[in-house]
Protein backbone atom coordinates (compact mmCIF):
# COMPACT_ATOMS: atom_id res chain seq x y z
CA UNK A 1 0.00 0.00 0.00
CA UNK A 2 1.33 3.86 -1.00
CA UNK A 3 -0.10 6.74 1.40
CA UNK A 4 -0.69 8.79 -1.49
CA UNK A 5 -2.77 11.40 -1.28
CA UNK A 6 -3.01 13.04 -4.94
CA UNK A 7 -4.40 10.58 -6.47
CA UNK A 8 -7.16 8.25 -6.10
CA UNK A 9 -6.17 5.39 -6.95
CA UNK A 10 -2.71 5.40 -4.92
CA UNK A 11 0.41 5.81 -7.32
CA UNK A 12 3.75 5.55 -6.60
CA UNK A 13 5.92 8.44 -8.33
CA UNK A 14 9.17 8.31 -6.79
CA UNK A 15 12.30 6.21 -8.01
CA UNK A 16 12.00 3.17 -5.03
CA UNK A 17 15.04 1.12 -6.04
CA UNK A 18 17.39 4.97 -5.87
CA UNK A 19 15.29 6.53 -2.94
CA UNK A 20 15.83 2.83 -1.11
CA UNK A 21 19.43 2.79 -1.92
CA UNK A 22 20.17 6.29 -0.87
CA UNK A 23 17.84 5.65 2.46
CA UNK A 24 19.84 2.76 3.06
CA UNK A 25 23.33 4.90 2.81
CA UNK A 26 22.11 7.79 4.86
CA UNK A 27 21.04 5.33 7.38
CA UNK A 28 24.40 3.69 8.03
CA UNK A 29 26.57 7.37 7.49
CA UNK A 30 24.10 10.03 8.08
CA UNK A 31 25.35 12.00 4.98
CA UNK A 32 22.91 11.93 2.46
CA UNK A 33 22.13 15.96 2.22
CA UNK A 34 18.89 16.62 0.02
CA UNK A 35 17.72 13.22 -0.11
CA UNK A 36 14.15 14.00 0.03
CA UNK A 37 14.24 16.79 -2.19
CA UNK A 38 16.28 14.92 -4.67
CA UNK A 39 13.97 12.20 -4.77
CA UNK A 40 10.76 14.39 -4.96
CA UNK A 41 12.51 16.65 -7.66
CA UNK A 42 12.88 13.81 -9.69
CA UNK A 43 9.47 12.41 -8.97
CA UNK A 44 6.59 11.80 -11.79
CA UNK A 45 3.32 12.98 -11.83
CA UNK A 46 0.04 11.97 -13.17
CA UNK A 47 -1.45 12.36 -16.61
CA UNK A 48 -1.85 15.50 -17.89
CA UNK A 49 -2.16 17.11 -20.82
CA UNK A 50 -0.58 20.64 -20.12
CA UNK A 51 2.72 21.73 -20.59
CA UNK A 52 4.72 23.75 -18.54
CA UNK A 53 6.94 25.68 -21.21
CA UNK A 54 3.52 27.01 -22.44
CA UNK A 55 2.84 28.83 -19.66
CA UNK A 56 4.66 28.71 -16.82
CA UNK A 57 7.39 31.26 -17.23
CA UNK A 58 5.27 34.12 -18.21
CA UNK A 59 3.68 32.59 -15.13
CA UNK A 60 6.14 32.94 -12.68
CA UNK A 61 4.78 29.90 -11.45
CA UNK A 62 8.33 28.82 -9.37
CA UNK A 63 7.64 32.38 -7.52
CA UNK A 64 4.20 31.90 -6.79
CA UNK A 65 4.88 28.52 -5.47
CA UNK A 66 7.54 29.37 -3.28
CA UNK A 67 6.12 32.56 -1.84
CA UNK A 68 2.29 31.72 -2.07
CA UNK A 69 2.62 28.57 -0.53
CA UNK A 70 4.77 29.17 2.35
CA UNK A 71 3.72 28.06 5.57
CA UNK A 72 4.77 27.51 9.43
CA UNK A 73 4.42 24.55 11.35
CA UNK A 74 5.06 24.22 14.64
CA UNK A 75 6.83 28.01 14.95
CA UNK A 76 9.35 26.89 12.04
CA UNK A 77 8.38 28.15 8.44
CA UNK A 78 8.60 25.02 6.07
CA UNK A 79 11.98 23.89 3.80
CA UNK A 80 9.54 23.86 0.43
CA UNK A 81 10.66 21.27 -1.97
CA UNK A 82 9.83 24.33 -4.80
CA UNK A 83 10.88 21.86 -7.74
CA UNK A 84 8.54 18.85 -7.15
CA UNK A 85 5.61 21.67 -5.59
CA UNK A 86 6.00 23.74 -9.31
CA UNK A 87 6.24 20.28 -11.48
CA UNK A 88 2.68 19.00 -9.17
CA UNK A 89 0.74 22.61 -9.86
CA UNK A 90 1.84 22.51 -13.71
CA UNK A 91 0.44 19.40 -14.44
CA UNK A 92 -2.84 19.29 -13.43
CA UNK A 93 -4.44 16.32 -13.89
CA UNK A 94 -6.66 15.09 -16.94
CA UNK A 95 -9.08 12.52 -14.59
CA UNK A 96 -11.84 14.67 -13.05
CA UNK A 97 -11.66 12.08 -10.19
CA UNK A 98 -8.58 13.30 -9.38
CA UNK A 99 -9.71 16.82 -9.15
CA UNK A 100 -12.07 16.23 -6.83
CA UNK A 101 -10.05 13.79 -4.63
CA UNK A 102 -7.97 17.20 -3.72
CA UNK A 103 -10.83 19.15 -3.53
CA UNK A 104 -12.32 17.24 -0.67
CA UNK A 105 -9.39 16.69 1.21
CA UNK A 106 -8.36 20.94 1.18
CA UNK A 107 -12.24 21.17 2.13
CA UNK A 108 -12.26 18.62 4.87
CA UNK A 109 -9.16 20.50 6.26
CA UNK A 110 -11.05 23.62 6.07
CA UNK A 111 -13.60 22.01 8.18
CA UNK A 112 -11.61 20.39 10.73
CA UNK A 113 -8.64 22.53 12.80
CA UNK A 114 -8.00 19.03 14.25
CA UNK A 115 -7.04 17.31 11.00
CA UNK A 116 -5.16 20.12 9.95
CA UNK A 117 -2.94 19.82 13.30
CA UNK A 118 -2.67 16.34 12.87
CA UNK A 119 -1.33 16.59 9.10
CA UNK A 120 0.98 19.34 10.59
CA UNK A 121 2.63 17.14 12.94
CA UNK A 122 2.99 14.79 10.45
CA UNK A 123 4.67 17.28 8.69
CA UNK A 124 7.04 18.04 11.28
CA UNK A 125 7.55 14.37 12.36
CA UNK A 126 8.70 13.68 8.25
CA UNK A 127 10.83 16.83 8.39
CA UNK A 128 12.41 15.45 11.78
CA UNK A 129 13.16 12.21 9.83
CA UNK A 130 14.55 14.22 7.00
CA UNK A 131 16.69 15.92 9.53
CA UNK A 132 18.57 12.68 10.87
CA UNK A 133 18.89 10.86 7.75
CA UNK A 134 20.32 13.65 5.68
CA UNK A 135 22.00 15.94 8.77
CA UNK A 136 25.93 15.48 8.67
CA UNK A 137 26.62 18.14 11.19
CA UNK A 138 27.91 16.23 14.02
CA UNK A 139 27.68 12.81 13.23
CA UNK A 140 30.94 12.13 14.29
CA UNK A 141 30.46 12.57 17.62
CA UNK A 142 27.43 10.91 17.94
CA UNK A 143 27.09 7.05 18.75
CA UNK A 144 26.20 5.82 15.54
CA UNK A 145 23.49 3.29 17.67
CA UNK A 146 22.17 5.89 19.30
CA UNK A 147 21.89 7.80 16.48
CA UNK A 148 19.85 5.20 14.16
CA UNK A 149 17.71 4.52 17.34
CA UNK A 150 16.59 7.82 17.07
CA UNK A 151 15.65 7.82 13.11
CA UNK A 152 14.05 4.50 14.16
CA UNK A 153 11.74 6.09 17.02
CA UNK A 154 10.56 8.62 14.52
CA UNK A 155 9.61 6.24 11.76
CA UNK A 156 7.12 4.86 14.77
CA UNK A 157 6.03 7.55 15.95
CA UNK A 158 4.98 8.38 12.32
CA UNK A 159 3.01 5.07 11.60
CA UNK A 160 1.85 5.72 15.16
CA UNK A 161 0.63 9.36 14.48
CA UNK A 162 -0.82 8.31 10.90
CA UNK A 163 -2.71 4.99 12.05
CA UNK A 164 -4.16 6.95 15.33
CA UNK A 165 -4.71 10.79 14.11
CA UNK A 166 -6.78 9.85 10.78
CA UNK A 167 -9.22 7.31 11.81
CA UNK A 168 -12.11 9.65 11.89
CA UNK A 169 -11.34 11.29 8.37
CA UNK A 170 -13.60 11.22 4.88
CA UNK A 171 -11.75 11.95 2.71
CA UNK A 172 -8.90 10.63 1.11
CA UNK A 173 -6.77 11.28 4.18
CA UNK A 174 -8.44 8.07 5.44
CA UNK A 175 -5.78 6.30 3.46
CA UNK A 176 -3.26 7.48 6.09
CA UNK A 177 -4.99 5.69 8.59
CA UNK A 178 -5.45 2.67 6.63
CA UNK A 179 -1.68 2.39 5.25
CA UNK A 180 -0.58 2.82 9.38
CA UNK A 181 -2.75 0.37 10.43
CA UNK A 182 -1.52 -2.39 8.32
CA UNK A 183 1.96 -1.09 9.15
CA UNK A 184 1.21 -1.66 12.92
CA UNK A 185 -0.13 -5.51 11.86
CA UNK A 186 3.21 -6.57 10.65
CA UNK A 187 6.60 -8.43 12.12
CA UNK A 188 8.72 -5.54 10.93
CA UNK A 189 6.68 -3.31 13.40
CA UNK A 190 6.26 -5.15 16.03
CA UNK A 191 9.83 -5.80 15.80
CA UNK A 192 10.25 -2.31 15.81
CA UNK A 193 8.24 -1.46 18.82
CA UNK A 194 10.30 -4.22 21.01
CA UNK A 195 13.63 -2.77 20.03
CA UNK A 196 12.40 0.24 20.51
CA UNK A 197 10.81 -0.55 23.85
CA UNK A 198 14.12 -3.04 24.59
CA UNK A 199 16.35 0.89 24.39
CA UNK A 200 13.69 2.98 26.39
CA UNK A 201 13.44 0.34 29.29
CA UNK A 202 15.25 -1.99 29.50
CA UNK A 203 14.73 -2.66 33.45
CA UNK A 204 12.72 -0.97 36.17
CA UNK A 205 14.93 0.01 39.00
CA UNK A 206 13.84 0.64 42.92
CA UNK A 207 16.39 3.18 44.11
CA UNK A 208 17.37 4.38 47.65
CA UNK A 209 18.85 7.69 48.18
CA UNK A 210 19.83 9.31 50.92
CA UNK A 211 19.98 13.45 51.25
CA UNK A 212 22.59 15.79 53.32
CA UNK A 213 21.10 18.75 54.76
CA UNK A 214 23.62 20.78 52.16
CA UNK A 215 21.17 18.77 49.21
CA UNK A 216 24.24 16.67 48.35
CA UNK A 217 24.07 12.93 47.83
CA UNK A 218 25.00 11.12 50.23
CA UNK A 219 23.82 7.40 49.93
CA UNK A 220 22.82 5.67 46.84
CA UNK A 221 20.93 2.01 47.21
CA UNK A 222 19.74 0.06 43.87
CA UNK A 223 16.74 -2.23 46.48
CA UNK A 224 15.96 -4.31 43.36
CA UNK A 225 15.87 -4.09 39.72
CA UNK A 226 12.83 -5.90 37.30
CA UNK A 227 13.81 -6.59 34.11
CA UNK A 228 11.23 -6.11 31.26
CA UNK A 229 11.25 -9.82 30.54
CA UNK A 230 8.03 -9.66 28.03
CA UNK A 231 10.39 -7.97 25.40
CA UNK A 232 11.65 -10.69 23.10
CA UNK A 233 15.31 -8.65 22.84
CA UNK A 234 15.54 -9.21 26.47
CA UNK A 235 17.50 -11.95 28.08
CA UNK A 236 18.22 -12.61 31.94
CA UNK A 237 21.19 -11.47 33.38
CA UNK A 238 22.38 -15.36 33.42
CA UNK A 239 21.69 -16.15 30.20
CA UNK A 240 23.66 -13.02 29.04
CA UNK A 241 26.46 -14.29 30.44
CA UNK A 242 26.24 -17.76 29.32
CA UNK A 243 25.73 -16.68 26.28
CA UNK A 244 28.87 -14.77 26.00
CA UNK A 245 30.90 -17.50 27.24
CA UNK A 246 29.58 -20.21 24.73
CA UNK A 247 30.43 -17.14 22.21
CA UNK A 248 34.27 -16.38 23.62
CA UNK A 249 34.62 -20.04 23.43
CA UNK A 250 33.80 -20.66 19.61
CA UNK A 251 36.47 -18.02 19.13
CA UNK A 252 33.64 -14.73 18.26
CA UNK A 253 34.90 -11.43 20.28
CA UNK A 254 32.57 -8.48 19.80
CA UNK A 255 31.26 -6.29 22.39
CA UNK A 256 27.06 -5.38 23.38
CA UNK A 257 27.03 -2.13 21.12
CA UNK A 258 28.27 -4.52 18.10
CA UNK A 259 25.58 -7.05 18.85
CA UNK A 260 22.81 -3.99 19.46
CA UNK A 261 24.05 -2.63 15.61
CA UNK A 262 22.75 -6.06 14.29
CA UNK A 263 19.56 -5.71 15.84
CA UNK A 264 19.38 -2.28 14.60
CA UNK A 265 20.28 -3.31 10.93
CA UNK A 266 17.82 -6.28 11.03
CA UNK A 267 14.67 -4.20 12.12
CA UNK A 268 15.77 -1.36 9.91
CA UNK A 269 15.96 -3.69 6.64
CA UNK A 270 12.21 -4.96 7.41
CA UNK A 271 11.28 -1.14 7.75
CA UNK A 272 13.22 0.38 5.18
CA UNK A 273 10.64 0.55 2.42
CA UNK A 274 7.97 2.59 4.96
CA UNK A 275 10.95 5.08 5.03
CA UNK A 276 11.10 5.10 1.22
CA UNK A 277 7.47 5.68 0.73
CA UNK A 278 7.86 8.87 3.40
CA UNK A 279 9.95 10.51 1.27
CA UNK A 280 6.53 10.85 -1.34
CA UNK A 281 4.19 11.63 1.78
CA UNK A 282 6.46 14.59 2.40
CA UNK A 283 6.07 16.03 -1.06
CA UNK A 284 2.23 15.29 -0.84
CA UNK A 285 1.76 16.85 2.78
CA UNK A 286 3.70 19.99 1.55
CA UNK A 287 1.20 20.32 -0.87
CA UNK A 288 -1.90 20.15 0.86
CA UNK A 289 -0.23 22.46 4.12
CA UNK A 290 0.81 24.88 1.36
CA UNK A 291 -2.57 25.61 -0.35
CA UNK A 292 -3.79 25.74 3.49
CA UNK A 293 -1.23 28.44 3.94
CA UNK A 294 -2.39 30.41 1.00
CA UNK A 295 -5.86 30.41 2.29
CA UNK A 296 -4.04 31.86 5.41
CA UNK A 297 -2.35 35.08 3.45
CA UNK A 298 -5.06 35.92 1.79
CA UNK A 299 -7.40 35.66 4.44
CA UNK A 300 -5.09 37.63 6.56
CA UNK A 301 -4.95 40.42 3.91
CA UNK A 302 -9.00 40.38 3.89
CA UNK A 303 -9.59 38.48 0.61
CA UNK A 304 -10.79 35.15 0.26
CA UNK A 305 -9.91 31.72 -1.66
CA UNK A 306 -12.45 29.13 -2.39
CA UNK A 307 -12.94 25.75 -4.19
CA UNK A 308 -14.38 26.69 -7.80
CA UNK A 309 -17.60 25.49 -9.58
CA UNK A 310 -16.63 23.53 -12.22
CA UNK A 311 -18.65 23.89 -15.00
CA UNK A 312 -18.91 23.19 -18.94
CA UNK A 313 -17.38 25.51 -21.42
CA UNK A 314 -20.62 27.48 -22.20
CA UNK A 315 -21.70 28.41 -18.84
CA UNK A 316 -21.16 31.59 -17.55
CA UNK A 317 -17.76 33.00 -16.16
CA UNK A 318 -18.45 34.09 -12.59
CA UNK A 319 -14.99 35.55 -10.53
CA UNK A 320 -16.05 37.36 -6.92
CA UNK A 321 -13.44 39.28 -5.72
CA UNK A 322 -10.55 38.37 -7.61
CA UNK A 323 -7.44 38.97 -6.90
CA UNK A 324 -4.02 38.28 -8.11
CA UNK A 325 -2.32 36.46 -5.63
CA UNK A 326 1.44 37.60 -6.75
CA UNK A 327 0.64 41.05 -5.92
CA UNK A 328 0.12 39.71 -2.51
CA UNK A 329 3.28 38.38 -1.70
CA UNK A 330 5.01 40.99 -3.26
CA UNK A 331 3.62 43.38 -0.40
CA UNK A 332 1.62 45.13 -2.40
CA UNK A 333 -2.44 44.81 -1.42
CA UNK A 334 -4.29 43.49 -4.39
CA UNK A 335 -7.88 45.43 -5.14
CA UNK A 336 -9.87 42.65 -5.72
CA UNK A 337 -12.65 42.79 -8.68
CA UNK A 338 -15.68 41.17 -9.95
CA UNK A 339 -15.81 39.46 -13.47
CA UNK A 340 -18.79 38.00 -15.15
CA UNK A 341 -19.23 36.45 -18.83
CA UNK A 342 -22.06 34.60 -20.10
CA UNK A 343 -19.45 31.56 -20.89
CA UNK A 344 -16.10 30.43 -20.78
CA UNK A 345 -15.63 29.60 -24.54
CA UNK A 346 -15.12 33.21 -25.61
CA UNK A 347 -12.74 35.44 -27.28
CA UNK A 348 -12.19 38.47 -24.91
CA UNK A 349 -10.52 41.61 -25.64
CA UNK A 350 -9.12 43.99 -22.98
CA UNK A 351 -8.85 47.30 -23.34
CA UNK A 352 -7.47 50.33 -20.87
CA UNK A 353 -5.06 52.79 -19.61
CA UNK A 354 -1.52 51.46 -19.25
CA UNK A 355 -1.03 50.58 -15.67
CA UNK A 356 -5.09 49.64 -15.14
CA UNK A 357 -4.31 46.11 -13.74
CA UNK A 358 -5.03 44.16 -17.67
CA UNK A 359 -1.86 42.68 -17.46
CA UNK A 360 -2.18 41.40 -13.99
CA UNK A 361 -5.79 40.76 -15.01
CA UNK A 362 -4.73 38.40 -17.50
CA UNK A 363 -2.12 36.88 -15.43
CA UNK A 364 -5.27 36.10 -12.67
CA UNK A 365 -7.25 34.30 -15.22
CA UNK A 366 -4.28 31.81 -15.69
CA UNK A 367 -3.14 31.09 -12.27
CA UNK A 368 -6.90 30.76 -11.31
CA UNK A 369 -7.23 28.17 -13.90
CA UNK A 370 -3.98 26.80 -13.35
CA UNK A 371 -5.27 26.50 -9.41
CA UNK A 372 -8.78 24.82 -10.42
CA UNK A 373 -8.10 22.18 -12.33
CA UNK A 374 -5.32 21.29 -10.07
CA UNK A 375 -7.87 20.91 -7.31
CA UNK A 376 -6.90 23.95 -5.22
CA UNK A 377 -7.98 27.01 -3.62
CA UNK A 378 -8.60 30.04 -6.68
CA UNK A 379 -7.62 33.31 -5.45
CA UNK A 380 -11.67 34.74 -5.53
CA UNK A 381 -14.69 34.62 -3.08
CA UNK A 382 -16.66 32.61 -5.12
CA UNK A 383 -15.05 31.30 -8.77
CA UNK A 384 -17.15 29.18 -11.40
CA UNK A 385 -14.56 27.91 -13.97
CA UNK A 386 -14.40 25.64 -17.01
CA UNK A 387 -11.61 23.12 -17.34
CA UNK A 388 -9.60 23.59 -19.92
CA UNK A 389 -7.27 20.84 -22.14
CA UNK A 390 -4.13 23.18 -22.01
CA UNK A 391 -2.81 26.74 -21.08
CA UNK A 392 -1.15 29.12 -23.65
CA UNK A 393 0.31 32.35 -22.00
CA UNK A 394 2.43 35.07 -23.63
CA UNK A 395 2.84 38.11 -21.38
CA UNK A 396 6.26 38.68 -21.55
CA UNK A 397 7.95 39.18 -24.80
CA UNK A 398 11.97 40.50 -24.56
CA UNK A 399 13.88 41.47 -27.39
CA UNK A 400 16.88 38.92 -27.59
CA UNK A 401 20.35 39.74 -29.47
CA UNK A 402 20.53 37.05 -31.22
CA UNK A 403 16.91 36.71 -32.53
CA UNK A 404 16.65 36.63 -36.45
CA UNK A 405 13.54 38.77 -36.70
CA UNK A 406 12.37 42.46 -35.75
CA UNK A 407 9.47 43.48 -33.31
CA UNK A 408 6.75 41.92 -36.51
CA UNK A 409 8.56 39.30 -37.40
CA UNK A 410 9.09 38.06 -33.60
CA UNK A 411 4.81 38.26 -33.23
CA UNK A 412 4.28 36.34 -36.34
CA UNK A 413 6.57 33.67 -34.81
CA UNK A 414 4.55 33.88 -31.46
CA UNK A 415 1.28 33.59 -33.74
CA UNK A 416 2.40 30.33 -35.45
CA UNK A 417 3.70 29.14 -32.30
CA UNK A 418 0.67 29.57 -30.50
CA UNK A 419 -1.68 27.49 -33.64
CA UNK A 420 0.76 24.79 -34.07
CA UNK A 421 0.44 23.30 -30.50
CA UNK A 422 -3.54 24.19 -30.41
CA UNK A 423 -5.96 22.12 -29.51
CA UNK A 424 -9.99 22.87 -29.16
CA UNK A 425 -11.04 24.64 -25.91
CA UNK A 426 -7.79 25.39 -24.76
CA UNK A 427 -7.32 28.22 -23.01
CA UNK A 428 -5.21 31.44 -24.40
CA UNK A 429 -4.10 34.64 -22.56
CA UNK A 430 -1.89 36.56 -24.51
CA UNK A 431 -0.72 40.41 -23.77
CA UNK A 432 -0.72 43.02 -26.78
CA UNK A 433 -1.24 41.53 -29.58
CA UNK A 434 0.68 42.87 -32.85
CA UNK A 435 1.61 45.44 -31.16
CA UNK A 436 5.06 45.68 -32.96
CA UNK A 437 3.82 46.69 -35.99
CA UNK A 438 1.37 49.91 -37.23
CA UNK A 439 -1.67 49.61 -36.22
CA UNK A 440 -3.26 49.04 -39.65
CA UNK A 441 -1.14 46.41 -40.47
CA UNK A 442 -1.58 44.61 -37.09
CA UNK A 443 -5.25 45.38 -36.99
CA UNK A 444 -5.57 42.99 -39.71
CA UNK A 445 -2.88 40.20 -38.51
CA UNK A 446 -5.04 40.64 -35.36
CA UNK A 447 -8.59 40.38 -36.96
CA UNK A 448 -7.13 37.31 -38.45
CA UNK A 449 -6.24 35.64 -35.15
CA UNK A 450 -9.61 36.32 -33.59
CA UNK A 451 -11.37 34.31 -36.65
CA UNK A 452 -8.81 31.64 -36.56
CA UNK A 453 -9.53 31.12 -32.78
CA UNK A 454 -12.95 31.06 -32.89
CA UNK A 455 -12.64 28.07 -34.83
CA UNK A 456 -11.32 26.32 -31.93
CA UNK A 457 -13.82 27.10 -29.51
CA UNK A 458 -11.16 28.31 -27.01
CA UNK A 459 -11.46 30.15 -23.81
CA UNK A 460 -8.97 33.55 -24.37
CA UNK A 461 -8.11 36.76 -22.81
CA UNK A 462 -6.23 39.50 -25.42
CA UNK A 463 -5.18 43.12 -24.43
CA UNK A 464 -5.16 45.79 -26.79
CA UNK A 465 -4.68 49.23 -26.97
CA UNK A 466 -6.17 49.28 -30.80
CA UNK A 467 -9.21 50.70 -29.11
CA UNK A 468 -10.72 51.93 -32.50
CA UNK A 469 -10.52 48.56 -33.96
CA UNK A 470 -11.74 47.31 -31.06
CA UNK A 471 -14.97 49.38 -31.30
CA UNK A 472 -15.31 48.02 -34.41
CA UNK A 473 -15.53 44.82 -34.00
CA UNK A 474 -18.13 45.45 -30.79
CA UNK A 475 -20.35 47.66 -33.33
CA UNK A 476 -19.95 45.17 -35.89
CA UNK A 477 -21.17 42.11 -34.25
CA UNK A 478 -19.48 40.04 -36.53
CA UNK A 479 -17.41 37.43 -35.07
CA UNK A 480 -19.95 35.92 -32.39
CA UNK A 481 -17.59 35.16 -29.61
CA UNK A 482 -16.51 37.96 -28.82
CA UNK A 483 -16.78 39.89 -25.69
CA UNK A 484 -15.15 43.21 -24.41
CA UNK A 485 -14.03 44.51 -21.18
CA UNK A 486 -12.44 47.49 -20.22
CA UNK A 487 -10.77 49.26 -17.25
CA UNK A 488 -13.49 51.05 -15.40
CA UNK A 489 -11.75 54.96 -14.84
CA UNK A 490 -12.40 56.92 -11.67
CA UNK A 491 -13.53 60.85 -11.43
CA UNK A 492 -10.24 61.86 -12.32
CA UNK A 493 -10.04 59.35 -14.71
CA UNK A 494 -7.54 57.22 -12.95
CA UNK A 495 -7.46 53.45 -12.93
CA UNK A 496 -9.71 52.13 -10.14
CA UNK A 497 -8.65 48.23 -11.17
CA UNK A 498 -11.94 47.45 -11.90
CA UNK A 499 -13.58 45.87 -15.08
CA UNK A 500 -16.45 46.22 -16.83
CA UNK A 501 -18.13 44.93 -20.51
CA UNK A 502 -17.32 47.42 -23.53
CA UNK A 503 -14.14 48.97 -24.87
CA UNK A 504 -12.61 52.06 -23.76
CA UNK A 505 -12.51 55.48 -25.12
CA UNK A 506 -8.94 56.62 -24.39
CA UNK A 507 -5.23 54.88 -23.32
CA UNK A 508 -4.91 58.31 -21.23
CA UNK A 509 -1.62 58.49 -23.20
CA UNK A 510 -1.29 62.15 -21.72
CA UNK A 511 -2.27 61.77 -18.23
CA UNK A 512 0.47 58.71 -18.07
CA UNK A 513 2.75 60.41 -19.88
CA UNK A 514 2.18 63.55 -16.80
CA UNK A 515 2.64 61.04 -14.43
CA UNK A 516 5.68 60.01 -15.72
CA UNK A 517 7.22 63.44 -16.38
CA UNK A 518 6.96 63.16 -20.17
CA UNK A 519 5.06 66.38 -21.08
CA UNK A 520 6.24 68.99 -23.62
CA UNK A 521 6.90 71.51 -20.39
CA UNK A 522 8.31 68.65 -18.06
CA UNK A 523 11.36 67.81 -21.01
CA UNK A 524 12.14 71.45 -22.02
CA UNK A 525 12.59 72.05 -18.41
CA UNK A 526 15.05 69.21 -18.36
CA UNK A 527 16.63 70.23 -21.84
CA UNK A 528 16.83 73.88 -20.07
CA UNK A 529 18.55 72.37 -17.73
CA UNK A 530 21.30 70.24 -18.96
CA UNK A 531 22.16 72.98 -21.24
CA UNK A 532 22.87 75.82 -18.35
CA UNK A 533 24.81 73.15 -16.61
CA UNK A 534 27.08 72.13 -19.98
CA UNK A 535 27.73 76.37 -20.19
CA UNK A 536 28.46 76.41 -16.37
CA UNK A 537 31.20 73.28 -16.68
CA UNK A 538 32.08 74.73 -20.84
Amino acid sequence: MIPDLLHPAPRRRIDLEHTKLTVSLAFASGVAGGLFTDALDRASVGPSSWHPESFAGDLFVHQFASMCFGFSFEGTQASLATKHLVNVLTHPPSDPATVEHRRAILRELTESSELRASLERVYALLNKLRALLEGASGVGKWDPNRRQLDILGVVKEIVDCLAERFGAAESGLKILHTYASAIRETEPYRSLADLLQYDDRLATLNLKVTVGADGKLRDFQILSIQESAENPFVNSAPRRWLSKLELFARGFRFSDAEVISRLIDAVFDGIVDEIVRFVQLLGDVELYLGAMGFRDRATEAGLSVCLPELVAPSAPRKLVRFFNPLLLVHGMKPVPCDISIDRHDAIVLVTGPNSGGKTRLLQSFALAQLLAQGGLFVPAKEATIAPAPSLVVSLIQETKADQAEGRLGMELVRIRALFEALPPGAMVILDELCSGTNPSEGEEIFELVIRMLGRLAPQTFITTHFLAFAARLEQEKSIEALRFLQVVLGPSHEPTYQFAPGVAQTSLAAHTAARLGVTGDQLLALVERNIRSAEKTG
